[in-house]
């Protein structure tokens, strides 16, 4: 193991969180596999660091298993859904510390526009004209503490009604306890009534004040909006670089795990999960 020498790198409470939600490795399984020659914690810590110093894939630094192998692992765990999970019961662990319900029953939507550098294809990026922004743009779920719990990505000139019925249908599958969501004018008209009508869910807008002048902090919607801010701390969030859109979905989630990872190793939280079992044969 190499030593702990970077911001990004976990702790050694962290990793006790992190480590049992991981998938199991393929060589512990009934159908066997290759051992995998890097250490997890080494191939987290440099997933952690691409997302904290935004740097190229390639420029890795030399005491890091190789790219390749990273970006792999990354890409894996993503399709699988395990990242998901991991920020799923990173996010209940810390509702339960604040005398919270598991699951959230009331969430809070909301998108931010971001610039795509030229590594973004033409046909996943485009001009919002509200923002002024070529690129994409993020929507993104949190519950009333902003704790992320959904995020996709979009080109940047797709309207935000239009997203959400992806994002919100999504939601209803993985969190059915979900009843109502917390919403800007941009998500009122009939989104709300095909919200109500297809997936039981009553969307509330927040409107600004008519005479408010300058930075107003609406209710509820400043939640989703602290959240954003939050994953934009990470520096590969300042811009999108991916070429593919899961995978931007997929290094954002990574920025919420490391938030949420420190808060419960900060807090003295101590694991209560057990690893998970070994999928059976066929």
């Amino acid at each position: 193991m190499r030593s702990r020498r970077y911001p990004s790198d976990t702790t050694n409470a962290e990793w006790a969180l992190i480590e049992p939600l991981l998938p199991t490795p393929a060589c512990e399984t009934s159908t066997g596999g290759r051992p995998e020659k890097h250490p997890r914690r080494e191939i987290v810590d440099a997933i952690r660091y691409v997302v904290d110093t935004g740097c190229k894939w390639r420029a890795f630094p030399a005491d890091f298993p190789p790219w390749r192998t990273v970006w792999g692992f990354m890409a894996r765990w993503a399709a699988a859904g395990d990242v998901g999970q991991i920020r799923d019961q990173l996010a209940g662990r810390i509702r339960r510390g604040m005398g919270k319900g598991l699951r959230a029953v009331a969430t809070v939507i909301d998108s931010q526009s971001v610039k795509a550098a030229e590594t973004v294809s033409k046909a996943t990026r485009g001009y919002d004209a509200g923002k002024k922004i070529n690129g994409r743009k993020r929507h993104m779920v949190v519950d009333t503490r902003g704790l992320p719990l959904m995020v996709i990505v979009t080109p940047a000139d797709l309207n935000d009604s239009a997203a959400a019925k992806e994002i919100l249908f999504r939601l209803r599958l993985m969190h059915p306890e979900n009843t109502i969501v917390w919403a800007d004018s941009a998500y009122a008209g009939k989104l709300v009534d095909w919200a109500k009508q297809h997936l039981n869910l009553t969307i509330k807008p927040v409107s600004r004040p008519k005479d408010a002048s300058g930075f107003v902090v609406l209710p509820r919607r400043w939640v989703v909006e602290r959240s954003l801010a939050w994953m934009m701390h990470a520096r590969r969030h300042a811009r999108d670089y991916e070429r593919l859109m899961q995978h931007s979905e997929t290094l954002i989630t990574w920025a919420a795990i490391t938030l949420m990872s420190r808060l419960l190793a900060r807090k003295g939280a101590t694991p209560s999960w057990p690893r998970k079992p070994a999928p059976a044969a066929g």
